[in-house]
């Protein structure tokens, strides 16, 4: 692979834990510059790629390239060219905000000059200045968090890995650390994480590769797996329960990308425009009767239950 191909590159990569297969010929690529989101359900094998990709665990067949090196044979190398914001953020509780950030400093062997000034202006990036003389066991989850995102920029890191970037944190601490990371991405930082919310991977994320039992099931931005998937949705209160016969018809419309009654809700998923929603309409009131009738845009929630069959949960 050459270095200025992509950040990330998996070809093929396997992991097998005795007769446990929990990462299936994965092939993947993570472009320079793009934040790039691994969902999948609990055990779809989302950790166990990152450790790979990290060096902390050896692929058991296939090929790993981060940032034009090979993994994990140039894995010290690479080490010093990441950053990483793991689900437990690991910081020193009984020292400050600043003496979790000069320890780092020290484990990378960063120079004494300009690091004042360095962990001054991280402070300020998440909203930590204020508390730099705090010890971190009195923080919050999100300020927590937002340290952690701190110590993992400090060495000026090429790619930064996000394991879990929000999890247990309140809404607000939520939403400004979206609007960090963001700010890394217009910064020219490539970013990849994983995440089980959703309305995350769709605020964050250029593309987003969903995995399931360790196969990749699909690549591609938020947008176009929303679009493949139907551009508009009709949901529809029925007075009796949907016939096998009234879906298959449904599904036989042109421009019904998919006809399902979850919960007793007749949920039928367009593309291509409008044009087929009378006659959907029609057909549903002529034959089970209609007593609600909703339309709006597709969620990335289901896409997901499309393609996996299974809810993400936290």
């Amino acid at each position: 692979m050459n270095e200025t191909q992509a950040a990330v590159e998996l070809e093929a990569v396997t992991k097998r834990f005795k007769e446990i297969v929990a990462v299936n010929a994965l092939s993947i690529r993570v472009e320079r510059g793009e934040i790039f989101g691994l969902l999948g359900p609990n055990g779809s094998g989302k950790t166990t790629t990152l450790n790979m990709i990290l060096g902390l665990s050896t692929a058991t067949a296939g090929r790993i390239w981060v940032l034009g090196r090979e993994m994990p044979t140039e894995q010290k190398a690479v080490r010093r060219l990441l950053g990483t914001v793991p689900q437990e953020t690991a910081l020193y509780e009984e020292l400050s905000a600043e003496a979790n950030l000069r320890f780092h400093a020290d484990l990378f062997d960063l120079p004494r000059k300009g690091l004042d000034a360095r962990i001054t202006e991280l402070l300020n990036l998440v909203q930590l200045e204020d508390r730099r003389k705090s010890s971190a066991g009195t923080f919050s989850g999100g300020m927590k968090r937002r340290l952690a995102l701190a110590r993992a920029l400090l060495h000026q890191p090429e790619l930064l890995f996000l394991d879990e970037p929000t999890l247990g944190v309140d809404v607000h601490s939520r939403r400004a650390l979206w609007d960090h990371v963001l700010d890394l991405k217009a910064k020219g930082r490539t970013l990849l994480l994983t995440t089980n919310y959703l309305e995350e991977a769709n605020a964050l994320c250029d593309r987003i590769a969903i995995i399931d039992r360790g196969k990749l099931v699909v690549v591609d931005t938020p947008a176009n797996l929303r679009q493949r998937f139907g551009d508009t949705v009709i949901e529809m209160g029925l007075e009796r329960k949907a016939t096998p016969e009234l879906l298959r018809k449904l599904r036989a419309l042109p421009g019904v990308a998919e006809a399902v009654q979850p919960n007793g809700v007749l949920r039928v998923s367009l593309e291509g425009g409008h044009a087929v929603a009378g006659q959907i309409v029609t057909l549903v009131a002529g034959e089970n009767g209609l007593r609600t009738i909703t339309q709006r845009e597709p969620s990335l929630e289901e896409v997901f239950l499309t393609l996996t069959g299974t809810e993400l949960r936290d």
